[in-house]
């Protein structure tokens, strides 16, 4: 059993992570590139999903290879880390969300196509991720929460994570609109992942750090750069610790799969 961990903007490496091997795996989606090791003890599986020094925008992020990867090497249960931009006026700079819900309207990937792994008319995996409540595990959710709170950080439970495409940020009027849809924060990243782990019946959740608030959340008065870069350094650490405290919990009581994948060939 191994704990797949994704990493985004300013993590692209985890701090005490222990016995680090890179790993390139061929996918039927192309190369996938892991870090193979221990974290607090437990086997893990790190994606940093932009690579190192953030050669991959938003818009390069291999999303099938990485989460096919993940699931052929063995992972049980996918933790997403995200850098994000806060749409609620009320989330404080330097907090986490644990998200239980998603908006991702164009579930599409970066390349334009549609995000799932079906892409044959004869696959026999195809099938329907049937949601039941939220697109993420609850139980790693609560996992998550625990952790955040064990390791002495301010986290929000609940909230909507809103998926927008990258690689420019958003206009006043598009943040106005997701906010009216209840999102609380926006990346350009965990849509595609949520859905295909949804495809492979593996438990996912998302974990949001809020380094800056979106266009004209506070009106007025932008979140300068510079403090947009000193959060996303200081996001690093602050995943480490709750990530830390996550696995060990993870492995004594695995995480369960949200709704139903509804196959057609069983």
């Amino acid at each position: 059993m191994s704990i797949g961990i994704i990493t985004g903007s300013g993590t692209y490496a985890l701090p005490g992570f222990e016995d680090p091997e890179p790993v390139t795996t061929e996918t039927p989606f192309g190369p996938a590139t892991l870090t193979r090791g221990r974290y607090s003890g437990v086997d893990a599986l790190h994606v940093a999903r932009h690579g190192e020094g953030h050669v991959r925008l938003s818009n390069h992020v291999t999303h099938r290879a990485n989460v096919w990867a993940l699931k052929e090497l063995g992972a049980t249960a996918v933790v997403g880390c995200t850098a994000c931009g806060a749409v609620d006026p009320s989330l404080e700079l330097g907090s986490l969300i644990v998200f239980d819900d998603l908006h991702f309207i164009s579930n599409r990937l970066p390349d334009g196509s549609l995000c799932t792994f079906f892409a044959k008319p004869d696959d026999p995996l195809r099938g329907h991720w049937i949601l039941h409540g939220g697109p993420f595990s609850e139980s790693l959710r609560a996992v998550l929460l625990q952790a955040a709170a064990k390791a002495g950080h301010a986290v929000r439970d609940g909230g909507v994570y809103g998926h927008v495409d990258g690689p420019r940020f958003n206009t006043p009027s598009e943040i106005a609109e997701l906010a009216s849809c209840g999102v609380v924060a926006v990346s350009q990243t965990g849509g595609p992942e949520t859905t295909l782990c949804g495809e492979l019946e593996l438990p996912y959740a998302l974990i949001g750090f809020a380094t800056d608030y979106a266009n004209e959340v506070k009106p007025g008065d932008p979140t300068p750069v510079a403090t947009l870069i000193e959060l996303m350094g200081s996001s690093t650490q602050i995943f480490g610790d709750v990530l830390r405290a996550a696995l060990p919990a993870l492995e004594r009581s695995p995480a369960s799969v949200t709704g139903t994948m509804y196959r057609f060939e069983q």
